[in-house]
């Protein structure tokens, strides 16, 4: 939190070029919106996986030096029609590593991290090692490698600002006092399609019901995550890294309609929170001018209409993935890799209708009550304690 808070005193001027590293998934394209909304920004390259289409749409209406997807097959189908079309001078680039070129250009100022899952880690770290601004959207690089990108952040050396709408809320919050006045952060959560469901109809949940989010348009795995609430758990491990909190100054609300998007406590017990309508221009906006603030597109609040905002607990027992997050956030080590990589795993299976909606919490406890801790990964043993848990994941579902 210290090194966020000093970085306040530094206004940003525009101006900056960023390279976007998910820009066809939900993220990338709200920040596009945003950025053709404001000027002084140029898009030095972009990035995406399947949906070709979008992305050669995206490189002819802001002409990037770079794109890259994820195989040669995909290169080579860009000019074999018109939808597929790339401007004159953009490259095109292929794979991982290619990844990690347009996240440490010398050039480029901001990197929007929005890969989703463990596929944004290596190109995450890299941007962070080259002493990048990142806005971070990746919560997954956190999750389980914290530990070494932290001590980055606290050196700064690093600069990681978050565009999870819930940590950007935290971040406006701990502008209203010091490091040693915060006795609490609650972040909020939707509590997803399913919160008013009775808990023994949800293992009768299917794919399309798990996918209807209730306040946010988010992608599957997300959307998934949302449902099981399990994202509130990968939030509370990302907290805890990006403001440097502790188990017992966490906690989670249930507030449905996602318009206080996390609350900020301090020792005298005032509480501070961020209001905006759910959506995510704002908090990306945030990270891509901060410490400034200027007018975007993102939608204001009408407090001329009547508007009532409800806060409740969350059921544990209902949605058992949300305290497995906290006992995450105590423990650290290794359990955050393996959280992540079962939890990846456990979704993927739910939208094959491998398993049921109310297994994928069942399948990461048990991956997670049995892995060998390690105390302090390095990188190597992040990824294999990624492919050992997705394995188990496996054997768990073929059991």
């Amino acid at each position: 939190m210290e090194t966020l808070y000093a970085r306040s005193a530094c206004l940003m001027k525009l101006n900056k070029k960023i390279s976007i590293l998910g820009s066809t998934g939900s993220v990338g394209r709200s920040a596009l919106r945003v950025i053709e909304s404001i000027d002084g920004f140029e898009v030095v390259a972009l990035s995406g996986h399947r949906n070709l289409t979008l992305l050669a749409a995206q490189a002819r209406q802001f002409t990037p030096r770079f794109v890259v997807v994820s195989s040669s097959e995909d290169a080579e189908s860009f000019g074999k029609s018109e939808l597929l079309e790339l401007p004159k001078g953009t490259e095109v680039l292929v794979g991982p590593e290619s990844l990690d070129r347009i996240a440490t250009l010398d050039e480029v100022d901001i990197v929007l991290a929005a890969i989703v899952g463990i596929a944004g880690l290596q190109s995450t770290y890299a941007a962070v090692q080259a002493g990048k601004r990142v806005a971070l959207a990746n919560k997954e690089s956190l999750v389980v490698a914290g530990h070494l990108i932290e001590p980055m952040m606290a050196s700064g050396s690093a600069t990681l600002l978050p565009v999870d709408s819930e940590h950007s809320a935290v971040l406006q919050a701990l502008t209203s006092g010091k490091k040693q006045e915060v006795a609490r952060v609650t972040l909020t959560a939707s509590g997803g399609p399913f919160r008013d469901w009775p808990a023994d109809s949800l293992s009768t949940v299917t794919v399309e019901q798990a996918l209807t989010h209730p306040t946010w348009n988010m992608g599957k795995k997300i959307s998934i995550d949302s449902a099981t609430m399990m994202n509130k758990s990968l939030e509370l491990i990302e907290a805890k890294w990006l403001f440097d909190l502790k188990e017992d100054q966490l906690g989670v609300v249930i507030h449905p309609q996602s318009i206080v998007h996390s609350l900020v406590e301090y020792v005298d017990g005032s509480s501070i929170a961020q209001l905006s309508p759910p959506d995510m221009m704002l908090p990306i906006q945030y990270a891509l001018t901060y410490p400034d603030r200027i007018k975007g597109p993102s939608p204001r609040l009408n407090l001329e209409e009547s508007l009532s905002l409800e806060f409740l607990p969350p059921d544990y027992e209902k949605f058992p993935a949300l305290k497995i997050g906290f006992e995450v956030v105590r423990m650290g080590g290794s359990c955050g890799a393996i959280l992540n990589a079962a939890n990846e795993a456990a979704v993927e299976a739910f939208i094959e209708q491998k398993i049921g909606f109310t297994d994928i919490a069942v399948a990461c406890r048990e991956v997670l009550d049995h892995h060998h801790f390690i105390p302090c990964p390095d990188m190597a043993e992040i990824i294999e304690a990624d492919r050992w848990a997705r394995q188990e994941i496996s054997k768990w579902i073929a059991a």
